[in-house]
């Protein structure tokens, strides 16, 4: 399913995060399964979580990051589908 960019992810209750360095696990406590953010991919949880939509988040990794606008949509766009799909991101249109 294609990621909305005017959506926002949330958090679920059952996914912890902890930050190793500048790499991040995340632990789904209902699947008992992790998942390894290298520090791109932290910095992209951190741009998502903080942000009011996917847009904004995008917004502010294009800021940070000097890469092609359509290689970050797309790693973007993999990466929430990655965590959606694993239970440890949801999506939002409110």
């Amino acid at each position: 399913m294609p990621i909305s960019f005017s959506a926002r992810v949330v958090v679920p209750s059952h996914v912890l995060l902890q930050q190793v360095g500048e790499e991040s696990v995340l632990l789904n406590l209902e699947k008992e399964c992790y998942f390894g953010l290298d520090p791109v991919g932290t910095r992209m949880w951190e741009a998502l979580t903080k942000a009011n939509t996917v847009e904004a988040a995008y917004q502010e990794l294009l800021s940070v990051y000097d890469v092609d606008e359509q290689r970050l949509r797309q790693d973007l766009e993999k990466l929430i589908e990655n965590l959606v799909g694993n239970g440890l991101l949801e999506t939002s249109d409110e």
